[in-house]
């Protein structure tokens, strides 16, 4: 029997480090693969960079994902924010971002 492996069950699900859903987005698949497939060096990044937010979580903390950091949301997230988002949108979607991250944490822990 294979034993549990959080970081391939993390790979394999469309929930990213910061909680968004990829598989939600329009660019997921055709443009992009996710911030896991391509080591934070998403399409919309410049300079070839990782998102500060992968950065952080994953090749500075070692992480998973935001959801076991206890400093969610941090001012990383609060920096990072797609600019079609109106301020009560933006919160709206960090809110639902952290209870999908909490929600996988709980879900692995058991």
């Amino acid at each position: 029997m294979e034993e549990n492996n959080p970081i391939r069950e993390a790979k394999q699900s469309a929930c990213n480090v910061c909680g968004s859903d990829c598989s939600s987005c329009a660019c997921y698949g055709s443009m992009c693969r996710g911030c896991r497939e391509c080591q934070g060096k998403v399409f919309h990044q410049t300079d070839g960079k990782a998102c500060a937010i992968y950065e952080c979580t994953v090749q500075e903390k070692g992480l998973i994902h935001c959801g076991q950091c206890d400093q969610l949301p941090c001012e990383i997230w609060m920096k990072i924010r797609d600019p079609k988002y109106s301020d009560e949108e933006f919160e709206e979607n960090v809110r639902m971002r952290v209870r999908a991250l909490k929600k996988s944490t709980a879900e692995s822990a058991s």
